[in-house]
Order: C-alpha cells, then structure tokens, then sequence
C-alpha cells in the first residue's frame, strides 16, 4: 500500500506521531515518537536510542498489530484539522538502521495495511485497505 503525494508531504512536515501496539495483558499501549519514513516513503519507521529495551519493542515482538497517527487541529473555530491514521503490521529489526546522532541503529517497521487521512487530498475524510492484519497468537 502506498501513500498519496500529499499523505507523504504532511508525514515529512510533521516530526511527532504516536505509535499504539498491545501490550501481554492485552491492553494498548501509546507513546510518542518520531515521524521517519522508511525506504521507498513504503514504511513508517520507528527509531529510538535504546529502542530494543522499550515496551514498544516488546509489545511488537509479541504482537505485530499496531497502529500510526500523525494529526494537527489548525483551528477549533472553524473546524479544521489534519492527520493520517496508519493500522498495519510492525517489525522490530535489531540493529537495521543508523546509529548516528546516538540512535540505537534498531528499528520498529510499519507496514500499513489501512491508511485513513483527513483535511490533506481535497475535502473529507479518505480511507484505503490492503489485506487484512494478522491476527495475535499466545
């Protein structure tokens, strides 16, 4: 699945989303983090500098069923906001990515699987599936 020039123009301008994965007990866990596309602007990728010791990483390594949202409130009144909602699969890749700039070079993938976006191409509300998400198994 693959998103939309302008899905892609507001994920580069926008430097903070929250990523929800599930936690053992079966209750979501949301934590800020960065916004990074992955290769080929296909992927979120998620970084840290110690990425491999978070919840997060835990949580997706039992559970890769997470969701991705990025979104801005220009203005209550009038109404006017923007953002991008990406549910999808996760994978934690130890050691797969930069290390500069003090990251722990370890990256949680997101391939989405559902992108729904609001206030960025045209007027609404726009939502695109592509297979379905994996179920969790204990």
């Amino acid at each position: 699945m693959t998103f939309t020039s302008a899905e892609l123009a507001y994920l580069r301008e926008e430097p903070i989303g929250r990523l929800c994965t599930i936690g053992a007990d079966g209750d979501p866990q949301i934590r800020p983090v960065g916004v990074h596309l992955g290769p080929g602007d296909v992927t979120i990728d998620v970084v840290g500098h110690a990425l491999a010791t978070t919840q997060k990483w835990r949580n997706v390594v039992r559970n890769p069923r997470v969701a991705f949202i990025v979104d801005t409130v220009l203005s209550v009144r009038p109404p006017d906001a923007r953002g991008i909602e990406i549910r999808g699969t996760a994978t934690a890749l130890p050691g797969a990515g930069s290390v500069e700039g003090g990251l722990s070079g370890d990256i949680i993938r997101i391939v989405p699987h559902r992108i729904i976006s609001w206030g960025l191409d045209g007027v609404g509300t726009t939502a695109r599936n592509w297979g379905e998400l994996p179920r969790a198994t204990d």
